[in-house]
C-alpha cells in the first residue's frame, strides 16, 4: 500500500530546510511511490490541519531557496497558544495525523523540535526527525544543516570588519549567534582571524581580554577583532548562573521551581545586553574606541551553501529510505559521509557543546587567539 508522509519545519528558519524537504519528497515520491503533504507553520499547522501537497511541482526549484516553503513557528504540541490561553494540543495533532492517514510525521528542527517529536512518539505516532540549526548544537549528529551557511556568512562579516578596525585603530566587537553553544563563533572567529573569541563554554575574564588587546597595541597593532557568541558569559556571571540552575534542579515544590525558573529568565534578560557592556568595558580598560556589530538574523538568511545543500539532501533521502524500511522514532544523524538513525530518546533534551579539548579550541590557542580565560 502507498505510504503517506507528513512534513513540518519547526523552530527558527535555517538554510537547507527547503533542500531537505526536496530530498525527502523527491526520493519518497519519485523513487518509492509515496504521497507527501506539508503542514504549515510547524506543529501549529498540524493542530489546525493546514496542509499543502508536496507534489513534484511544489518541490521544483526550491533547492537553492533559503527559509522554508512550509513556514515555521516555535509552538510546542503540549504548550500551544490558542485564543489567549496555552493549551495541550497533542490530541488535536494525533487526530489530524489520523485524519490525513499518515504513516509517519517528519519533523525538521533543532533541539526543541527533537523534544516535541519525542512527546508525539511517546503518544504512539510514527516520527522521524532531521537535525537543523545554525548553532550546530543538536546532540549525536556530526553536524546540522544550516551551520555551514551561517559559518560562511559570519566569516565573511569578520573579513569585512578587519578593514574598518585597522583603518580607525578600533576594537570591533562582532556578536555571533549561539546562545548555549559556541560552534559558530569559534569556527567563524578562527576562519576570519579574530584576535579574541568568546564562547559560552569558556567563561571569560574581561581583564584577560583587555591585556591581550593592550599587548597587540604595544606590538604595533592598535586594533582588534573580538568575535563573541551571544551566549558568552563572564566568569562572575557564570557562577551566578550556575547557582540559579542548581537551585532550580534542587527545587522540590512547584512554587519553588517556578520561582527558580523566573530567576533564570531574569538572568537571561540581563545577559541580553552583554555584548554592549563588554564593548564599553574594553574601551575603558584599553583606551581604544570600540564598536559593536550584531549580525543577528542575517546569519541564517539567504541561499544555503553547497555543503548544506548536499547535507540536507543526504539526510532527506536517507529519511525516505528509513520510511520505506518502516524504521521510526529516530533522528537521521550525519555520520561521516553517511547517515545513522539515532533513537529520539538519546537526542531529546541534550545539547552538543564545544569540548574544551576540541581541535578547534587547540588550534585557536596555537595561533595566539585569546579565548578570554
Amino acid at each position: 500500500m502507498t505510504k503517506h508522509i507528513g512534513i513540518l519545519t519547526s523552530g527558527g528558519d535555517s538554510p537547507g530546510l527547503n533542500a531537505a524537504i526536496r530530498g525527502i519528497g523527491k526520493a519518497a515520491h519519485g523513487f518509492f511511490g509515496m504521497q507527501i503533504i506539508g503542514f504549515r507553520d510547524g506543529f501549529r499547522g498540524v493542530m489546525e490541519n493546514r496542509t499543502i501537497p508536496l507534489d513534484p511541482a511544489a518541490l521544483s526549484g526550491i533547492l537553492t531557496v533559503g527559509g522554508t516553503i512550509l513556514g515555521t513557528s516555535r509552538d510546542r504540541p503540549d504548550r500551544m497558544p490558542v485564543g489567549g490561553k496555552v493549551l495541550d494540543a497533542t490530541n488535536a495533532i494525533i487526530e489530524n495525523y489520523e485524519k490525513n492517514h499518515l504513516d509517519v510525521l517528519v519533523c525538521l528542527g533543532g533541539g526543541g523540535t527533537q523534544k516535541a517529536a519525542l512527546r508525539l512518539k511517546e503518544k504512539g505516532l510514527n516520527i522521524i526527525t532531521l537535525p537543523k540549526t545554525i548553532d550546530n548544537d543538536v546532540a549525536l549528529t556530526d553536524v546540522t544543516f544550516g551551520f555551514d551557511t551561517a559559518l560562511g556568512i559570519a566569516t565573511e562579516a569578520i573579513d569585512r570588519l578587519h578593514s574598518t578596525a585597522h583603518s580607525h585603530h578600533r576594537i570591533v566587537v562582532v556578536e555571533i549567534m549561539g546562545h548555549r553553544a559556541g560552534w559558530l563563533a569559534l569556527g567563524a572567529g578562527i576562519a576570519g582571524g579574530a584576535d579574541v573569541i568568546l564562547i559560552p563554554e569558556i567563561p571569560y575574564d574581561v581583564e584577560s581580554i583587555a591585556q591581550a588587546i593592550r599587548l597587540r597595541a604595544r606590538n604595533g597593532k592598535p586594533f582588534s577583532i573580538v568575535a563573541v557568541a551571544e551566549g558568552a558569559i563572564s566568569k562572575a556571571d557564570a557562577v551566578i548562573y550556575q547557582r540559579a540552575v542548581e537551585k532550580k534542579e534542587k527545587a522540590k515544590q512547584k512554587a519553588q521551581r517556578k520561582k527558580a525558573k523566573a530567576a533564570l529568565i531574569e538572568l537571561d534578560q540581563h545577559h541580553a545586553g552583554n555584548t554592549l557592556r563588554l564593548a564599553r568595558e574594553l574601551e575603558e580598560l584599553t583606551h581604544l574606541e570600540s564598536r559593536v556589530t550584531i549580525l543577528g538574523y542575517v546569519q541564517r538568511g539567504g541561499a544555503p551553501s553547497a555543503v548544506d545543500r548536499l547535507l540536507a539532501t543526504r539526510l532527506g533521502t536517507a529519511c525516505a529510505d528509513l520510511i520505506d524500511q518502516g524504521r521510526f522514532g529516530v533522528m537521521v544523524a550525519a555520520r561521516g559521509e553517511g547517515t545513522e538513525p539515532v533513537p529520539l530518546e538519546k537526542v531529546a533534551g541534550k545539547r552538543k557543546t564545544v569540548p574544551l579539548d576540541h581541535p578547534w579550541v587547540k588550534s585557536a590557542r596555537h595561533v595566539g587567539t585569546n579565548l578570554g580565560d
